[in-house]
């Protein structure tokens, strides 16, 4: 509160009469509160840290080259990727939804801010009575009428700019979604992207086992024909082999549900749209160590619930220009004549001025649930922004977690596929000269499918957590222009 006005008025108001100060009490009430309203920041409680927990453990030293918020899908280097994302981008419809909402915002934005300009209009009319005049008696008259007004809204205490302010920050606020969008849009089609190449790769390496469960089963069969194997060893084998079958029509499957999915991400009728399979040759960007948290201010998200925020903020101050006076000033001019030949003569002219201040002294309480209720939202709108800030850092801190497990993942999984394919060629060898039983060629085949499997999973999620951290991190993790603080 501002406490030099806040002891003037205590000045005064101690020299008024008791009845007269009773009466006045509302509008001595409106000028402290004047003194109160205030632009300055609302504390948020939160302390953001210089750097994210998990790049304390990142080992990483050098970054492959990622544009800071922009193009980040291009650090990927893949021209099948940047087709998608960019088809996406122009003809997503969730995109579209957002734009027309800022459009919306931007558009009551305006008009929020015309009422503080001078409202002008003209009019003209016609009527014809008769009985309404005592003198006139029963005889028709007709009555010719044009004019223009003018009338203007003074803003002494800042209700009409308070409102404007609150609504274009709306607006930026809803700008920011629109960007929110984008990134989230490209996220998707990128995650879906990199997912149904993964599951083209699987369903060459399920492909590769069918390939050789069908050797194994043609060999099998001539050493039965021979009298070397039972039946029984040939039913195994046929066995694997189906089952092999069966999980690659499962990725077939798998894959026809996101290349579906990727139609409607880029706008396209799923029927219409055809992806080929082609091998799995996107690059995967390292994270460079000590990303400063500092990059969630640039946050799409982020910024929109700031926005809220401040818009809230200005709200409250609205709601209290309601206990101030307000003053208008309005004025006209015209002529007016029972004859159209004599409307526009200089002694049919009309005119008039006028001011007008209102102050309402009982309202049953209305103006002051009206700070209320813009309090309450306030409130509300600086729980979102907290809630998504904390939202922003647990999604970067899962995202960093992530890909420091799935590197450690990797190079243990590669081990093991190893060992398994060593272990699979051993036991075809011995299993050709008769020095182990098919069981053991079957389990050493299951094992190196499964590992190799894994192996494709483990990076598929590597994919997946980079980008996410560099949806989490705003669009990539260069350091960009601070907006505001956490």
């Amino acid at each position: 509160m501002n406490q030099g006005l806040s002891s003037i008025m205590t000045i005064r108001f101690s020299s008024i009469t008791a009845p007269l100060r009773t009466s006045l009490l509302p509008l001595v009430a409106a000028l402290v509160l004047a003194g109160c309203a205030s632009t300055a920041e609302v504390a948020t409680n939160i302390t953001a840290p210089a750097q994210f927990k998990e790049q304390s453990v990142n080992t990483d030293a050098a970054a492959a080259p990622v544009q800071a918020a922009g193009d980040w899908w291009r650090a990927f280097h893949d021209p099948s990727l940047d087709a998608l994302v960019e088809r996406a981008a122009a003809s997503n419809t969730s995109i579209q939804q957002a734009a027309a909402r800022l459009a919306q915002a931007r558009a009551l934005a305006r008009t929020v801010d015309s009422d503080r300009s001078v409202q002008v209009g003209v009019g003209a009319g016609a009527s014809r009575q008769a009985g309404l005049d005592r003198n006139q008696g029963n005889k028709p008259s007709t009555l010719l009428n044009a004019g223009a007004s003018i009338s203007y809204e003074v803003d002494l205490f800042g209700k009409l700019a308070g409102a404007s302010n609150a609504a274009t920050l709306d607006a930026q606020s809803r700008e920011s979604l629109l960007q929110s969008a984008r990134l989230l849009v490209q996220a998707e089609t990128a995650q879906t992207y990199l997912s149904l190449r993964a599951l083209d790769a699987e369903r060459g390496l399920v492909r590769e086992q069918v390939e050789a469960y069908g050797d194994t089963l043609r060999l099998t069969e001539r050493r039965v024909r021979a009298g070397d194997l039972a039946e029984l060893d040939m039913a195994r084998v046929q066995t694997e082999l189906s089952a092999t079958e069966s999980e690659a029509i499962a990725l077939d499957r798998q894959r026809a549900l996101l290349e579906h999915a990727l139609a409607v991400l880029t706008g396209d009728i799923a029927s219409n749209f055809e992806l080929p399979s082609a091998e799995w040759s996107t690059a995967l960007p390292n994270i460079p160590a000590g990303v400063p948290s500092t990059v969630l201010e640039r946050r799409p998200d982020v910024i929109a619930a700031q926005k809220s925020v401040q818009a809230a903020q200005a709200r409250v101050g609205v709601a209290q220009t309601a206990w101030f006076p307000s003053i208008s000033l309005t004025g006209g001019g015209g002529s007016a004549s029972p004859d159209l030949s004599d409307l526009f003569k200089w002694s049919a002219r009309s005119w008039g001025i006028g001011a007008l201040l209102s102050l309402p002294i009982l309202d049953g309480g209305r103006r002051e649930a009206g700070v209320q209720g813009a309090s309450a939202q306030l409130d509300g709108a600086l729980a979102s922004y907290r809630e998504q800030v904390l939202i922003a850092f647990r999604e970067v801190e899962d995202q960093l977690a992530s890909l420091r497990l799935l590197r450690e993942q990797s190079a243990v999984q590669a081990l093991a596929v190893a060992s398994a394919q060593r272990a699979t060629v051993l036991s075809d060898s011995r299993y050709r000269n008769g020095y182990v039983s098919q069981l053991d060629l079957l389990d050493a085949r299951r094992s190196e499918l499964r590992n190799r499997r894994q192996a494709l999973q483990v990076k598929s999620a590597q994919y997946q957590a980079t980008v996410g951290l560099i949806r989490a991190l705003g669009g990539g993790w260069g350091v960009a222009t601070a907006v505001g603080a956490l």
